[in-house]
């Protein structure tokens, strides 16, 4: 049977539109997807100031969040060693817009102008997460700030946003860890270990709409004073909480914090980095009951 040459044209234009519908169907389907899945998380690592190896710390968080979740972190790094560090970024006031969380691991004990602090703090009563990391609990302190601080006080704003109120901390030594609410999705399945030579931040006081999650034990040995006192002196055992919860203003914004992460080695420790992990995971409401992160983030 002869096929006519008006056939041939027709047959192989349908076969060139049916070739080219391919690539745009397999768009089309990819653009769904997409849609889909939510962008990954937006997290600001805001780091710096005294006494702590932050330069090394920030790629060990960087790379430790993303490796683990889906999520792209900006890193405001300040070079400064001085316990009156300031951040540019946080010269203005929208400064958090664009972020859905802020991790805090500056160390700025000696800042306490209180627009540049209130500014910081704003963005957090407004609703942005906060993850607030070892030195960050002793930062923006001023006034009688040894001593526990009334609600509302003037003072007392940054220990507010915390939820802990912490002045110092005892010598590099051991800390137990243990778990103090195993049903938390933050704690889900995570397991109970000691860390290497780390300082224990004291508790002066912990206010109401903080939720306690690991409490650590450390034996602190006998200090020059105590041993001049009495040569045979012996150490004494410590306990505080070092990782927590706590809602925060009139939006109740979820906020985690731990005062663990002085050393570098504890930054890099994956338990470490998984409580981290978590903690951000939950301020963002993107972790679920079982201390998994939710489909759309899971690396």
């Amino acid at each position: 049977m002869k096929i006519h040459p008006c056939q041939i044209a027709l047959l192989t234009l349908a076969i060139s539109i049916s070739a080219l519908s391919l690539p745009l169907a397999s768009a089309q389907e990819t653009t769904q997807t997409n849609a889909a899945q939510p962008a990954p998380l937006k997290v600001l690592l805001v780091i710096g100031g005294c006494c702590h190896d932050y330069a090394t710390q920030e790629k060990l968080l960087k790379q430790g969040i993303e490796e683990r979740i889906r999520a792209e972190v900006t890193v405001e790094l300040s070079e400064s060693t001085s316990t009156e560090t300031t951040f540019e970024i946080y010269q203005e006031d929208d400064w958090a817009e664009g972020f859905d969380v802020i991790i805090h691991d500056e160390c700025s004990a000696n800042v306490t102008e209180r627009p540049y602090i209130d500014r910081i703090l704003a963005a957090h009563r407004n609703g942005t997460p906060a993850v607030n990391l070892h030195c960050a609990m002793h930062s923006y302190r001023w006034g009688e700030f040894r001593q526990p601080v009334a609600p509302d006080a003037e003072n007392a704003a940054w220990y507010e946003m915390l939820g802990v109120q912490s002045t110092a901390h005892g010598p590099k030594t051991p800390i137990e860890l243990l778990t103090t609410d195993s049903e938390h999705p933050i704690m889900h399945g995570l397991k109970q270990w000691t860390t290497i030579d780390e300082e224990l931040y004291n508790n002066v006081r912990v206010f109401s709409g903080t939720t306690a999650l690991v409490s650590g034990k450390q034996l602190q040995p006998a200090n020059k004073k105590q041993l001049k006192a009495n040569p045979d002196a012996k150490g004494t055992e410590s306990t505080a909480v070092v990782a927590w919860t706590n809602l925060y203003g009139p939006n109740q914004t979820r906020i985690f914090s731990t005062s663990l992460g002085h050393q570098n080695d504890t930054v890099a420790d994956a338990r470490y980095l998984e409580l981290v992990v978590r903690g951000l995971l939950w301020s963002t409401q993107n972790l679920t009951k079982d201390g998994q992160a939710k489909p759309g983030f899971v690396k």
